[in-house]
């Protein structure tokens, strides 16, 4: 099939919607966040690409960060942590908070079924927006979301969200095994 030449504002599809935390002046803070990917096998590292939001700060003071995986039922908290800043609005009672013992200074989401507290590793400027590299320290999960001790995308029930636009999607079925499927194709 032909291709044709699109704006370039193109998004990798679908992207992970997490909430990201951070203690801000002593409180916690919490914003949704689109722009995340794992980068790192060993150590386990994930980064955060965001503009210039107020939990940017918390992360800079701290050097510590969460990154929290919402289910679809916490989707309206979640598009709202993405709506208000917390450089005027309260988010740190949204959710109930805790903390690891790895990381105290990186609040985590009671509600969220999957939570990993990181060190900030590496800080990033690019000409808009900041990469947060996050060496993750500790993950703490919901039994219930677990197969054989690791977390099951069915039973986490996570969302993604398409840009530019902007709707929030349910993970579907699966549709294939990764390092898998491909084999009857690969030459011996």
């Amino acid at each position: 099939m032909p291709k044709i030449s699109i704006d370039t504002n193109a998004f990798v599809y679908p992207m992970p919607m997490v909430i990201v935390g951070a203690l801000v002046e002593g409180k916690p803070n919490f914003m949704a966040v689109g722009w995340v990917s794992r980068v790192n096998f060993k150590p386990p590292m994930i980064a955060v690409a965001l503009g210039p939001h107020h939990t940017n700060k918390g992360i800079e003071e701290n050097r510590a960060f969460s990154v929290n995986i919402p289910d679809c039922a916490l989707i309206d908290k979640t598009d709202y942590c993405g709506l208000v800043t917390g450089s005027t609005t309260d988010k740190s009672r949204v959710f109930d908070v805790f903390y690891g013992d790895k990381v105290p200074v990186a609040p985590l989401i009671a509600q969220c079924p999957l939570c990993m507290a990181c060190t900030l590793a590496e800080q990033v400027s690019l000409p808009f927006n900041t990469l947060y590299i996050g060496k993750i320290e500790e993950v703490v999960a919901e039994q219930d979301c677990l197969t054989d001790g690791r977390p099951d995308v069915q039973k986490l029930k996570p969302f993604t969200l398409t840009m530019p636009d902007n709707n929030y999607w349910a993970v579907g079925a699966n549709v294939g095994r990764a390092w898998s499927t491909g084999k009857a194709l690969k030459r011996s």
